[in-house]
């Protein structure tokens, strides 16, 4: 496993983390897994770090957006048959327990960050590999994607990684259901009709999709960004009145910004306000 990653040390510009790829410019940070002949499949080095990473973003001031991105034509084939999947049936209860419990802490790290998360998805997107686009904030798909949560298919519950709490919230309960329980595959054109993918493209224009996307993000109110993806988060569990509430005090928070100071001030002149994150 990975070291923890100091929020005090952590350097967008400078960060080589081990087990993926990393590239920070002008504050989108691109993260792909690295591995395209065996379809880029994640290792426990990998999860671990992922998940320190994502973690140490809340910290970030400088990351304003991140693109999870495809690699050699796939996106991930999940974990590792032989440095997973072999391991793990030799295990007994508490590290399988500990592992799951580490595999769920990517996503929950993920879904905590402030920084909105593009998922660029090409080919295969599997498992693991189906659950991390998933757990994304946005999605852009090519035709050729091919989606599938299989884990029914190794004798395991679809209910993997939050799998069962967010996969019917993107899709709605039938058709997360019949994904979960047949593990069937997903295309691309499905998966956009279906609401999973926020736009599908072709593989040539996949980058510069995902990276005007997420260009369009960073251009905007960060912080306020940030509060928009923590109420989606908390709201999931709130009540009507509640959530109303929670927006109302969000709101008079976001009020508060030299943002929402620039943002009046370039109405008046009738500008295009230019955000700074404050």
């Amino acid at each position: 496993m990975t070291n923890l990653i100091s929020h005090t040390t952590f350097d967008a510009a400078t960060y080589q983390p081990k087990h993926f790829c990393w590239s920070f410019t002008d504050g989108i940070a691109t993260v792909s897994l690295d591995n395209p002949e065996r379809k880029n499949p994640l290792t426990f080095e990998s999860y671990a770090e992922l998940r320190d990473t994502f973690r140490v973003l809340q910290y970030s001031n400088d990351v304003k957006a991140v693109i999870f991105a495809s690699k050699g034509g796939n996106f991930s084939s999940g974990g590792d048959v032989h440095d997973i999947i072999g391991p793990l049936v030799k295990m007994d209860m508490t590290e399988l327990l500990n592992f799951t419990r580490m595999t769920g802490d990517l996503i929950k790290a993920m879904r905590a960050c402030p920084q909105p998360i593009i998922a660029a998805v090409e080919g295969i997107s599997v498992g693991a590999g189906a659950i991390i686009p998933m757990a994304c904030d946005l999605r852009i798909g090519t035709a050729d994607s091919k989606t599938a949560f299989l884990f029914n298919k190794v004798g395991l519950a679809g209910c993997d990684m939050g799998a069962c709490a967010i996969l019917p919230r993107i899709i709605g309960q039938g058709r997360a259901s019949e994904l979960l329980y047949l593990g069937r595959t997903m295309s691309g054109e499905e998966g956009y009709q279906w609401g999973y993918f926020n736009q599908l493209v072709t593989s040539d224009e996949l980058t510069a999709a995902a990276e005007k996307m997420a260009r369009k993000i960073a251009n905007g109110p960060t912080f306020a960004n940030g509060i928009t993806k923590n109420q989606l988060n908390q709201e999931w569990n709130m009540g009507l009145d509640a959530a109303i509430d929670a927006e109302a005090h969000a709101q008079a928070i976001c009020m508060q910004t030299e943002d929402f100071v620039r943002a009046y001030e370039a109405f008046v002149k009738k500008e295009k306000p230019v955000f700074k994150g404050d």
